[in-house]
């Protein structure tokens, strides 16, 4: 049964992948880069700030710092764990995928997916009762993942499992930073 989920896993892949064409390249080259999310990053740190002032402010952000930090570290420890070939690595495949960036490192889960999904979960819960379009957020984790499929650099359950691991991670500090919060700035 797991060797039938990972045959359709690959076969689902290599689908999703050759929808793509040389004209949208650019467009999903552009998107997969980190830098190029700033102005979202910017302006979850500027809603920070003029909603809890310095202090407080200036503890979130480097709570958020840490988890985004422990998103990347825990990802790697599921990919050394697991050890899984990126498709473009995979010689059984990676002749049938488009592939425009190849990295090296193993596929299983997808760092793309657990940590955008965490940031936006996190920042979600944070902001959703102060701003009624926060539940848009989560457009960046959908199409910063589905990146990683059309570049042919990771499988449907690396996206898969990467948003669930993040999702969890995201819920999870969110909760710790409310703890935390309550505990340090009761005055």
């Amino acid at each position: 049964m797991f060797e039938t989920l990972i045959q359709k896993d690959k076969q689902f892949l290599i689908y999703l992948n050759n929808l793509g064409s040389e004209q949208w390249d650019p467009f999903w080259l552009f998107i997969t880069n980190q830098l190029n999310w700033a102005p979202l990053f910017l302006l979850i740190i500027f809603l920070i700030f003029k909603n809890l002032g310095w202090k407080k402010g200036g503890f979130l952000f480097l709570f958020l710092v840490f988890m985004v930090a422990f998103s990347d570290q825990f990802t790697n420890l599921i990919r050394v764990t697991f050890e899984r070939l990126r498709p473009n690595n995979d010689t059984s495949i990676n002749h049938l995928l488009r592939t425009l960036i190849r990295p090296q490192s193993y596929s299983f889960t997808s760092g793309h997916a657990t940590t955008s999904t965490a940031f936006s979960m996190f920042a979600y819960l944070f902001f959703k009762d102060k701003y009624k379009y926060m539940k848009f957020i989560f457009i960046f984790p959908i199409i910063f993942a589905y990146s990683r499929l059309y570049l042919g650099v990771h499988f449907p359950i690396d996206i898969i499992s990467g948003a669930t691991v993040g999702s969890i991670i995201g819920v999870t500090f969110y909760k710790l930073h409310k703890l935390l919060q309550r505990k340090i700035f009761a005055s």
